[in-house]
């Protein structure tokens, strides 16, 4: 069956996501659309001249401003936004972020009302939150990019100290997209299937998870911008695997209604994606630790989710 993906904003992590996305064959069409006049296109033929090269089978089209392009779009992609600067914290870009997502989506909507979302705007949680509230659509089909990126982040930095093959490695983050909101799962997380509290001391994976929150704002430190790779790739696989309805456990921002303890509110957690968006939370067990931060993260997201209520988003 034919598949159809659309991103929307195609700047550093939306163009990304849309290579990826048609490396991988992950759908025989691939919409690209931005408010810049002519990007989407000149993006869409560069990448379309790479086909035969790749052995790419997917067809891109770029579009300026015009939605009707992403008709019937089975998933849509929700990158558009301001990214953050040296210095600057994701929830620094609300009162901007807020009103673009919030046309994103509802002009995504008319054209293409059963489709599923996967949010990547910062503040990731709220505005996961907002497209939420405002789309009207069922939970399972709005989502947020998260833990997705947090989680390989986490895998790095594991490998790094241990000196392994991230490959090898599972690990898990929940709770907020934030620098202070990230909930590692160190308890969880092993390697080769042996817990890395066997390998690392408690000083090594306390300075893994510190590297795991910041990872953003390190990279943003280094590049003077957001990171692209990474966390268009993994917007990229998150779309590949609800519409191969693939099933994979990946944790993402998700609205609950009483998992984790939780309700009114879009955080991390992990959960089943599969055709028709994600389909079941997963909910681990956690320590008493971890419990503690998870609580403290979803407290520190609501207050961020405040700001909706007091810009009158919502």
């Amino acid at each position: 069956m034919s598949k159809k993906i659309s991103v929307i904003g195609v700047g550093n992590v939306g163009a990304t996501c849309v290579n990826v996305l048609a490396a991988r064959n992950v759908a025989s069409e691939v919409v690209l659309l931005d408010i810049k006049e002519g990007i989407s296109e000149g993006k869409a033929m560069d990448m379309m001249q790479t086909v035969t090269l790749l052995g790419i089978h997917t067809r891109l089209k770029g579009a300026t401003k015009d939605y009707a392009a992403t008709a019937d779009s089975d998933v849509v992609i929700v990158t558009s936004g301001i990214p953050r600067k040296p210095g600057m914290t994701r929830e620094e870009l609300i009162n901007v972020n807020a009103g673009i997502v919030q046309s994103v989506v509802e002009n995504t909507l008319k054209y293409a009302p059963e489709t599923i979302l996967i949010i990547v705007s910062n503040p990731l949680d709220t505005m996961c939150y907002l497209a939420t509230k405002i789309s009207g659509l069922p939970r399972n089909k709005v989502l947020g990019l998260g833990g997705a990126l947090d989680s390989v982040r986490f895998k790095y930095y594991l490998s790094e100290a241990m000196h392994a093959n991230p490959n090898d490695i599972e690990a898990t983050v929940i709770g907020g997209h934030g620098d202070t909101t990230m909930v590692p799962l160190v308890s969880l997380a092993t390697c080769k299937g042996v817990p890395v509290t066997n390998i690392l001391s408690q000083e090594k994976l306390e300075e893994v998870a510190a590297a795991t929150k910041v990872g953003g704002a390190t990279l943003t430190g280094l590049l003077g911008t957001s990171a692209w790779y990474a966390p268009g790739a993994a917007a990229a696989l998150m779309a590949e695997a609800i519409v191969k309805d693939q099933k994979p456990i990946i944790p993402c921002s998700v609205w609950l209604e009483g998992e984790y303890g939780q309700r009114d509110l879009a955080i991390g957690v992990p959960v089943v994606l599969g055709q028709g968006g994600w389909e079941k939370v997963v909910e681990f067990l956690l320590t008493d630790a971890e419990k503690e931060a998870f609580i403290a993260s979803a407290d520190a997201t609501r207050k961020v989710n405040q700001l909706l209520i007091d810009i009158g988003m919502i």
